[in-house]
């Protein structure tokens, strides 16, 4: 019995000293870019325009049409490419770079007049966010083919985090969405 008090005892103590040690003005997990952790993140990723992470979002979103969707819709061409953050949640988090474009589709069900469409397209490419965390990865969602609404509304969970807190959406007028205050 007296073992586990003393056990536990030393669980309590062992943080809080460590803490008082370092100080509060240490730098914490936090403060810290995740350039610089002891497992770090690199924040060399591709640009938005870059051709692998755009034939990586047609191909995609080709599989997940087929797959699950009927096959309907494809990415013909992407347009209006533009950066829209860089780090935009903080140095301590996840390199992300955030992107928009418009994406042209292509829809063989609808008349030949009527077959290419314009939609925004939001992706965001994260470092070590590819399989296994090898390199890395891309999320995206086409605005209006979000079909099971994971990120919605209209892909605003692909955007950062400031611009989707404060609505300070300058490039929407763009892309032919409005800004909700």
């Amino acid at each position: 019995m007296v073992r586990a008090i003393f056990g536990l005892l030393l669980l309590v103590a062992l943080p809080s000293a460590a803490w008082a040690q370092s100080g509060p003005a240490d730098n914490s997990l936090y403060g810290t870019p995740s350039e610089a952790r002891w497992s770090p993140f690199s924040a060399v990723l591709p640009t938005c325009d870059d051709p692998g992470v755009l034939s990586t979002i047609t191909g995609r979103f080709a599989q997940t049409e087929n797959t699950f969707w009927g096959g309907n819709h494809a990415i013909a061409g992407f347009d209006g490419v533009r950066e829209i953050g860089f780090r935009a949640n903080g140095l301590s988090y996840i390199p992300r770079r955030y992107c928009v474009a418009r994406a042209m589709m292509d829809d063989p069900r609808l008349p030949a007049d009527d077959r290419r469409r314009m939609r925004t397209a939001v992706y965001s490419i994260a470092a070590s966010a590819g399989i296994i965390g090898w390199s890395w990865g891309v999320e995206w969602c086409v605005v209006g083919l979000d079909r099971e609404h994971a990120y919605a509304p209209d892909c605003d969970v692909l955007r950062p985090i400031i611009e989707r807190s404060i609505g300070q959406y300058k490039w929407l007028a763009d892309y032919g969405l409005k800004a909700r205050y």
